[in-house]
């Protein structure tokens, strides 16, 4: 990997005292678990069993110019994906050529067409986004994605504040505290959550999280249904595979979605958004007749689609940007200063001059398939192979994008089973700002920028994937 230009300042001065460090990454494990920061293991899966969740000691330091503006951006951006996610007309061409390829992105677009050609049973949609930046090396924010499905962590997310005021606190350092943004993550994506149950009025049904047969991610999972049902305990919640709704789900006289005896208004995904999730048909039925439903989805199949990066990389052409946000200069340019280089490899769409950029230089770039989760990017090295085993065809599956290279804090990280003490390391962080929009593709009801997270990874790890088991969750102190 490049290295950066430059290494940002702590928020403590380090190392620590070897004592110091013991003790306070001792109350630190303690403090996660009993708050709630934490994960079952993937190596050693024990549903009984807690482990914290990997986090950084300390938060690292953060542009605040840029976090503001990250901010302040959010619903714009959520506007765009909505507009964006209303136009099939525009989803269905750019993804033409991925959906030759692609067996995934084929069969989410045969759902979409299937209920296109049915007409669309529930017109209201609820998204519930996350959009990821990181600072390049000029300290600006550039997007690393928009991600539209079972965007996680807003919930132990919003634990790692207090926990770093905890910590803060303990090192002597509280004056210090006002420099960590509030979050309220966990409230603003169960709030909307509870907007689009509202607009149903449906008060005997109740609001329906998809899960994966086996929840890793549970405590991040469970916050939200805890939260909905400690703040609004006329709500029900239920969580449901897609495999259970496969085979006791089904749609009512008025295309109720009833799953058992329960009737589900709004439906909220944190699984079906990788192939692993789909283990035969019965798990595709279960999504189309979700689809088919008149539950308002979190994400509808069309917003699915919208945040896949062949849309991405679309979005980033200064002429599509304006089919979506009209001609007002200062939007497309706030929107368009985000972006760095991103490119198709269709061949008809320059996929050969991309390629020929990408092995002139390979440290230069990432390749993207149209996949979420974490693990599934080619970087640097590996991609001149990765790119010579392709067809012209299957590029079409893929996008390529200008690598970020941000700059660097200095932290601690903190991992089950990790070295006692953990020891001093570079490190790289990447802000997610979460934002929530309802409505419909003639109007919008509701529009806000609703919370933060921050993952931090090695300097040295291309993934930064918390859940895929790369990254750590971390919080931002802001400097000037």
């Amino acid at each position: 990997m490049c290295t950066p230009s430059k290494t940002l300042q702590s928020c403590v001065p380090f190392p620590l005292d070897d004592a110091v460090l013991q003790e306070v990454v001792e109350k630190a494990k303690d403090w996660a678990i009993m708050h709630g920061a934490a994960m079952r293991s993937k190596q050693d899966f024990n549903p009984d069993v807690l482990l914290f969740a990997p986090f950084i000691l300390t938060p690292s330091s953060f542009p605040r110019k840029e976090f503001q503006k990250a901010v302040e951006l959010q619903p714009l951006l959520n506007e765009l994906i909505h507009a964006v996610a209303h136009d099939s007309q525009f989803l269905l061409a750019t993804l033409s050529s991925t959906e030759k390829v692609d067996e995934f992105t084929r069969a989410l677009i045969a759902i979409y067409r299937t209920v296109l050609d049915e007409g669309i049973a529930q017109t209201i949609t609820l998204a519930l986004l996350r959009s990821d930046y990181l600072p390049n090396f000029s300290d600006t924010i550039k997007q690393v994605e928009i991600n539209t499905i079972a965007s996680s962590f807003g919930g132990i997310s919003t634990i790692m504040t207090p926990m770093h005021s905890y910590i803060l606190s303990e090192l002597g350092h509280r004056e210090k505290l006002v420099n960590l943004p509030d979050n309220k993550a966990l409230s603003g994506l169960c709030d909307a959550m509870v907007e689009a149950w509202k607009l149903q009025a449906r008060p005997s049904a109740a609001i329906l999280f998809v899960v994966e047969n086996v929840t890793y991610n549970i405590c991040d999972q469970r916050f939200h249904e805890f939260y909905i049902r400690e703040t609004y305990p006329h709500v029900a919640v239920v969580r449901r595979t897609l495999t259970q709704i496969g085979e006791q789900g089904r749609l009512g006289p008025g295309k109720e979605l009833l799953v058992g005896d329960v009737e589900a208004s709004v439906v909220y995904f944190r699984a079906g958004y990788e192939p692993g999730h789909y283990f035969g048909a019965g798990e595709w039925d279960a999504r189309l007749l979700i689809e088919r439903s008149v539950a308002i989805k979190c994400p509808s199949i069309q917003y699915h689609l919208a945040g896949t990066k062949k849309v991405q990389q679309a979005l980033a052409k200064p002429d599509v940007l304006r089919r979506f946000v009209g001609d007002d200069a200062p939007k497309i340019e706030a929107i368009r200063d985000i972006f760095t280089g991103l490119y198709s490899l269709d061949r008809e769409e320059g996929g050969d001059e991309a390629v020929a950029l990408a092995l002139a230089d390979p440290e230069r770039y990432v390749l993207k398939p149209q996949r979420e989760g974490g693990g599934n990017n080619v970087y640097g090295a590996d991609i001149p192979a990765a790119l010579q085993a392709m067809s012209s065809a299957e590029r079409s599956a893929w996008i390529l994008m200008e690598r970020i290279f941000p700059p660097l804090s200095t932290g601690y990280m903190v991992r089950p089973n990790g070295p006692v003490p953990p020891p001093l390391v570079q490190l790289v962080s990447e802000l997610g700002i979460f934002g929530a929009i309802i409505g419909s593709k003639d109007k919008v009801l509701y529009n806000k920028q609703i919370g933060h997270m921050l993952r931090t990874k090695l300097s040295s790890s291309n993934e930064g994937g918390v859940a895929a088991g790369s990254g750590a969750l971390d919080s931002p102190y802001l400097i000037d």
